[in-house]
């Protein structure tokens, strides 16, 4: 068997030991939006690792390593169970109080899509692994195979990477929401979008 053969496993049944290797990944691919609470990754992985939803969670894995994850929630899940009091302790008062209420938003969406929609967050490669098909490999083989009838996505309107590939997988934009403050975010729009291509009833 070749050793850099690139596996898509669920992250349920990868056991604990890959928590921390799944919360790395997850800095890696948002550090700019993380930094904010601290410029040191291995701080901001000790923090996120054990809010990290396992059964949400699926993990591109080669020799070994874990080079990616993709989370889909749903209604009856979250991908990160944010933890206020841990975020204190780890980031002080003021930053982690910013932080949870930012956060407790993009992490609650799935719960407003209809049952037996997956929404797919937290599409990350480890920086080594970038621009190598990971980021490709987890959603099609996450929209082959997790247990949804359809599926939906956000992403910011100035993330073309992303939106080429999603894009190539079959997404079709439904609609655009002029983003709070995004002059101070950095992006304007937030674009909505559904998966297969056949408009649906989401308001």
């Amino acid at each position: 068997m070749n050793a850099d053969v690139l596996e898509i496993r669920p992250m349920s049944g990868c056991g604990e030991s890959v928590r921390r290797e799944a919360a790395l990944v997850f800095v890696d691919g948002f550090y700019r939006e993380l930094s904010f609470l601290s410029p040191d990754r291995d701080r901001l992985a000790d923090a996120f690792a054990p809010m990290i939803n396992p059964d949400a969670f699926w993990l591109a894995v080669r020799n070994g390593a874990v080079v990616g994850i993709l989370a889909c929630s749903d209604r009856t899940k979250q991908a990160i169970r944010l933890d206020r009091e841990r975020m204190r302790k780890s980031f002080g008062f003021l930053k982690s109080s910013i932080a949870y209420r930012v956060m407790k938003g993009e992490f609650e969406k799935g719960k407003w899509y209809p049952e037996g929609t997956g929404y797919i967050e937290c599409v990350a490669t480890s920086s080594a692994a970038r621009r190598q098909g990971v980021a490709s490999a987890l959603l099609r083989f996450v929209l082959q195979h997790a247990p949804y009838r359809r599926y939906a996505l956000d992403l910011m309107d100035t993330n073309t990477e992303a939106r080429r590939l999603y894009d190539k997988m079959g997404f079709v934009e439904s609609k655009r929401v002029r983003e709070p403050f995004g002059r101070i975010k950095g992006f304007k729009e937030r674009v909505f979008m559904e998966w297969p291509g056949g408009k649906s009833d989401w308001k």
